[in-house]
């Protein structure tokens, strides 16, 4: 046994069993949907659903409970086994590596679940995803690996058109270009600089997201993380929704800029703080903002939910201001074409300033964009930290992206494209709905593929976690600091991959789970308990049963 991460095992299965367990075949046209909202109706506000007084409670007692126990812990280590700590006291006139305080968290909270993260696989993480098989037997960051994996059904990825996969179209398109373009193309250390297919991938992510003009950089994070230095100094002002990405908070403080924090999603509080800032103009001198500019994500990936995008353009354009969308998570997920918040709202995107968004989630491939009109793409080119010193996005990966972008579009493969987009969209509506009815309190939009379900009680997120992937189920697991101490989650990323009879088997699991452990907390309020006829909590079988007709209703609840 080692504690090293085994390589991974041949698999010898036949290309077309490998092939379906990348991307499940879709087994009625009923199990379709389009992702869409309605012209001039507003956003619905997502209800927020809360569980009894009694958990926020147990909850909060948890907590202490650990706390004081992990104190005790400290306190009698520090006294009996003093090895085991000397990176916490002070030794040989040397300051500790660590503060006892500041990684007591990470110590006597988090490592006590750390089998529930951060899991290594290997293979395509498509429909299905392969996890090593690893075990801990003392509470450390040491595993011992047995050399097998264990075959999970995939909600953990976000993987949201299922283009990750080892066979395809997109596949044989980026070994085309690895042979057309030369295998030492393929390493970005040796291969730095833009080429005609670096200008061909630009034009495509261009006219597909409906701007004049993009550029595309090798790294997801690093696309926010120096964008707004070369857009904005310490005369201008950045007003950031509060639950905005961190890089794009990270790039905000390192460009100098006066930033303003707004509600999430609360387009009168945004108002109010551009009238105030208006007014007030800059800090000291009071003289007029040399610009502003509103930063919101399209979708956002830990709460589930949209960008009001109709009321923010119309507030941008009322007071002149500029608008900075990140689609990392919309982009390719929503719309009838699969081109993101505009395209779900029937917004025209030149009425968005700045559309950021990355390759990753939907496309399968890696790195970022920056779209905007074509002046603003060429002052980019010059002063775009990411762009200038780091590395190209190499060949193949551009290859990825350039057809998986056709795909969608229907320039090849037609039909495809297409047939993605809309078992995505019915995927997220259906899970959603169903963990719903069972009771279960889920937060954000009816189409958004993320689908955050609430656990709470910090016991029950290594239970879920261990459960499920006794089940055969990989989950993603979130808690603080990621989220409110009181609001940890399991996170489900849907993707077309997944066929109508695997989330029917995920709701049938999560209920049996829901039941054993308690996590049914649901008032029945966003569910649709609440309308007369209907049932306070439905059933596995009712759900099976009706979900399929319900799921294509404009509103679910």
């Amino acid at each position: 046994m080692s504690s090293q991460i085994p390589n991974a095992p041949p698999d010898d299965r036949p290309k077309e069993v490998l092939a379906d367990l990348e991307y499940g075949r879709l087994t009625s046209k009923e199990y379709l949907h389009v992702s869409k909202h309605p012209v001039g109706e507003p956003l619905p506000v997502p209800i927020d659903d809360e569980p009894p007084y009694s958990i926020y409670i147990a909850t909060y007692i948890s907590y202490l409970i650990l706390i004081i126990i992990g104190h005790i812990r400290d306190i009698t280590g520090k006294i009996f086994k003093p090895k085991d700590y000397e990176y916490l006291v002070e030794k040989d006139g040397f300051a500790p590596w660590y503060d006892g305080f500041e990684s007591f968290y990470v110590r006597r909270l988090k490592l006590r679940i750390d089998d529930c993260f951060a899991r290594p696989i290997h293979g395509a993480p498509g429909r299905y995803i392969q996890c090593f098989d690893r075990e801990r037997t003392n509470h450390d960051a040491n595993y011992t690996y047995s050399g097998g994996s264990t075959e999970c059904l995939n909600l953990s990825s976000y993987n949201y058109l299922g283009f990750a996969q080892s066979h395809g179209v997109c596949t044989d398109f980026s070994l085309d270009i690895t042979e057309n373009y030369g295998t030492s193309a393929c390493s970005a250390r040796n291969y730095v600089g833009t080429t005609d297919l670096h200008k061909k991938c630009e034009a495509v992510t261009a006219d597909f997201v409906g701007k004049e003009d993009a550029i595309i950089v090798s790294q997801g994070y690093g696309t926010n993380a120096s964008l707004f230095s070369s857009l904005v100094d310490s005369k201008c002002l950045v007003i950031s929704d509060e639950l905005n990405h961190a890089s794009i908070r990270y790039g905000i403080r390192l460009s100098g800029a006066i930033v303003r924090v707004f509600k999430h999603n609360d387009i009168k509080a945004l108002e109010k703080l551009i009238r105030d800032q208006i007014a007030q103009g800059q800090p000291k001198t009071h003289r007029p903002w040399k610009k502003i500019i509103i930063a919101v994500e399209g979708l956002y990936s830990m709460e589930g939910n949209m960008c009001n995008l109709p009321e923010l353009v119309d507030l941008k354009d009322k007071y002149k201001c500029f608008l900075f969308v990140d689609e990392a998570h919309s982009i390719g997920a929503l719309g009838p074409n699969g081109r993101g918040i505009c395209d779900y709202f029937s917004v025209d995107p030149n009425r968005v300033d700045l559309l950021m968004g990355t390759f990753t989630k939907s496309f399968g491939a890696t790195g970022g964009y920056i779209a905007a009109d074509k002046h603003i793409i060429d002052r980019l080119r010059l002063n775009y930290l990411t762009n200038s010193y780091s590395e190209s996005v190499p060949p193949p990966v551009l290859g990825q992206i350039i057809s998986s972008l056709n795909v969608i579009s229907g320039k090849i493969s037609p039909g495809e494209g297409k047939e993605r987009l809309e078992r995505i969209a019915f995927n997220s509506r259906y899970l959603r709905l169903g963990l719903k009815r069972l009771g279960f309190i889920v937060y954000g939009a009816d189409d958004s593929p993320v689908v955050p379900l609430l656990l709470f009680l910090p016991a029950k997120m290594p239970a879920v976690s261990r459960m499920l992937y006794s089940m055969k189920i990989a989950v993603v697991i979130v808690g603080y600091p990621a989220t409110p101490l009181s609001s940890a989650r399991v996170r489900l990323c849907l993707s077309s991959a997944l066929t109508k009879e695997d989330l029917d088997y995920v709701l049938t699991k999560f209920s049996e789970i829901g039941d054993l452990i308690y996590l049914k907390f649901s008032s029945g309020i966003a569910g649709g308990s609440k309308i007369p006829g209907e049932p306070p909590r439905w059933s596995i079988e009712d759900v099976l049963a009706h979900n399929v007709e319900d799921t294509k209703k404009a509103k679910l609840f």
